[in-house]
């Protein structure tokens, strides 16, 4: 970066008690790349998030912070999805474990936990079921029903759990999806819908934590009951008032389960028991914030949906960073708003002159 060019994102971490900073790089593979988003100082144990099909990494800034304090944390825009060029040729699940192979490869990672959400689970288990290094998977919303696989009732489902998501939710798939674009998505769909998951969950040695929220019509109970049976070792637990994306909305249930079960101190009760858990933190929506961090929230979104859209890793990592702070609660970081605004109101001019 030019030194006389503006520094959104240092600034943003010069900002006190702001210590949620995103790095963004970009991995080579396959012909294209993977973006990597990440926060947190190198550690032993470094955290990987997947997400599901059609969505970026920013589906889990408001799980990641949470995680960033037992390690660092690392969460992938694979190809085809967040304005990452797509792969040429056919696409498959176990082409995306070969990119996410690379990535932990690339960065020298050691037993990384592998945390995958929705289609993320299944790319996550073909990882995992090859690699017999990888102690800990954590499975969130896992896909898709063996009893349920055609587009059809995946789609009437997935529908049917949209009506309990907050607005943030909404907003996050909207614009993912726009990203995306259909044809993408209905490449890569069809091979979610026909993944077995359960046949390669038979190969994974890791320890296996899924969790379901209360109200996933796409991941109803007898089916997660019936996938942890499959895992040589598998913990169940429901996230009361959850739903399909229930890593955003009760992110910080989701995160100390995470923790928890990484560090054996999760009970397990056997596969038929599933122990439900409640989120006590700060909603997610964009209800609970006040009109300056509000503000601040849909200015960095756009930013940030900008610099997907022009692959400008700059604007995305100030941008990146500029939410994360406005998304998180307030007792954790306890941020000045005249900061935080600008820290969004200087990245602005850099996007406007990116492309």
């Amino acid at each position: 970066m030019d030194q006389d060019k503006p520094d959104p994102a240092g600034r943003l971490a010069q900002a006190e008690d702001a210590d949620v900073t995103v790095e963004v790089d970009r991995v080579a593979v396959d012909g294209t790349y993977v973006r990597v988003s990440s926060i947190g100082a190198p550690g032993d144990r470094a955290f990987v998030l997947v997400a599901g099909l059609g969505i970026a990494a920013t589906y889990y800034e408001r799980l990641a912070p949470h995680l960033n304090e037992n390690g660092p944390v690392h969460a992938l825009d694979l190809p085809g999805f967040a304005g990452v060029p797509r792969f040429r040729g056919k696409v498959s699940i176990e082409r995306y474990a070969d990119a996410v192979e690379h990535v932990i490869d690339e960065l020298g990672l050691v037993d990384p936990v592998l945390v995958g959400h929705s289609m993320g689970t299944q790319v996550v288990t073909e990882v995992a079921a090859r690699r017999p290094d990888v102690s800990d998977l954590v499975l969130i919303s896992p896909v898709v029903d063996s009893r349920a696989r055609t587009i059809r009732q995946s789609a009437f489902r997935f529908l049917r759990s949209t009506l309990h998501e907050p607005a943030a939710v909404r907003w996050h798939g909207i614009t993912a999806y726009v990203l995306c674009g259909w044809h993408w998505f209905s490449k890569v769909l069809p091979r979610m819908i026909a993944f077995p998951i359960e046949e390669r969950a038979a190969h994974v040695q890791a320890r296996t934590l899924i969790v379901r929220g209360e109200h996933d019509a796409m991941v109803p109970r007898d089916w997660i009951r019936r996938l942890a049976r499959v895992f040589p070792y598998a913990v169940l637990r429901e996230v009361v008032g959850g739903a399909h994306s229930v890593m955003h909305a009760q992110a910080d249930a989701v995160a100390q389960l995470a923790v928890a079960h990484v560090a054996h101190r999760l009970p397990d009760r056997g596969v038929s028991s599933l122990q439900r858990v409640e989120d006590h933190s700060t909603s997610s929506d964009l209800a609970r914030l006040g009109p300056r961090d509000a503000l601040l929230l849909v200015k960095s979104r756009f930013i940030e949906l900008l610099g997907m859209a022009r692959n400008d890793d700059e604007t995305l990592e100030a941008a990146k960073s500029a939410h994360a702070v406005a998304m998180a609660d307030g007792d954790g970081l306890p941020v000045d708003p005249a900061d935080r605004r600008a820290v969004v109101d200087e990245v602005a001019p850099e996007t406007r002159r990116a492309g």
